[in-house]
């Protein structure tokens, strides 16, 4: 049986992982850790879970073989290094950093490891995104998030939340990029309005807007294929318009979030991969391409 460290139990941890860890508890043995003693009983208690450690020192006292790890972004690069150097495998939360200088280490460490190191990119793995994966001939991907009126300085924005359609837009992509340009919109105070990432490939546009001023809470990813057009509307919702009309399909009503948002499949998926040995579900080049295209974009006024 796989022995799993989650650390770090916040809101995150909480809604996205904890609840898809606590019905493998069959194949995996689960140690929380957290600084927070009573966070820890609690979760652990409301969950099944039977091993709470306070410090990574603890965690890395019983041997993982991989960790998740939901803590602050600004905690990740050295919690990572110490975990790779204990010959641990690291699944974390995006980004990895926001220096794409340390990404690069922390992967060239893993590679020197014969370990993984896995981004949390859990929409590559959402059903409605998988379909738009599966057009043929793509000649335009267009990903767009809008926010109501949200105030956020423009760097926190690009690594919290535009990476998302960022690096589901590149993911899309079936060719190498041959060209790419962005532009940062930010009020006097620093705070992003919209941004925008043009990318090309040889037969295909990609497009990718993020507007925190808009009227609406949107998430919606559209691909143009030789033969179809596919849009995923909030992951729920899947548009196919073909020379034979146009069908609206939704998700089915039992279907859990986690499934629909693919939390649950890149979970399933990273320890299927730590557990056989397999590839990296999320590939250390894709990720770090990922990452380089949010800091050339904070780089583009």
């Amino acid at each position: 049986m796989l022995k799993i460290g989650v650390m770090g139990l916040g809101n995150i941890a909480q809604k996205a992982y904890l609840p898809t860890m606590a019905g493998m508890q069959d194949e995996c043995e689960w140690h929380l850790t957290t600084r927070n003693q009573e966070k820890g009983a609690a979760l652990a208690q409301k969950y099944g879970f039977t091993h709470v450690h306070q410090t990574l020192d603890e965690l890395l006292a019983v041997h993982p073989d991989a960790v998740f790890v939901h803590t602050p972004t600004s905690t990740h690069a050295d919690i990572i290094e110490r975990l790779l150097s204990a010959g641990v495998n690291v699944y974390v939360d995006k980004p990895v950093a926001t220096n794409v200088a340390v990404v690069q280490k922390l992967y060239a460490l893993a590679a020197e490891k014969g370990l993984l190191l896995t981004a949390g990119f859990n929409r590559r793995f959402a059903p409605n995104n998988l379909a738009l994966k599966d057009v043929a001939g793509k000649q335009m991907i267009v990903a767009e998030k809008t926010r109501t009126h949200t105030l956020q300085d423009a760097e926190f924005a690009v690594w919290d939340l535009m990476i998302h359609s960022i690096d589901t837009a590149l993911w899309l992509m079936d060719e190498p990029v041959t060209a790419r340009s962005g532009r940062l919109v930010r009020d006097a105070a620093g705070n992003l309005l919209q941004g925008y990432l043009t990318v090309q490939s040889e037969h295909s546009q990609v497009q990718v807007i993020t507007n925190m001023d808009a009227n609406a809470n949107l998430e919606q990813v559209t691909v143009q294929g030789a033969a179809a057009r596919l849009t995923s509307g909030d992951l729920l919702q899947l548009t196919a318009s073909t020379t034979a009309g146009t069908t609206i399909t939704h998700r089915p009503d039992w279907e859990p979030v986690l499934e629909t948002r693919g939390f649950a499949a890149i979970t399933r998926a990273f320890l299927t991969a730590v557990a056989q040995g397999g590839p990296n579900p999320v590939s250390p080049e894709s990720a770090i391409a990922s990452h380089q295209a949010c800091a050339d974009l904070l780089r583009a006024e």
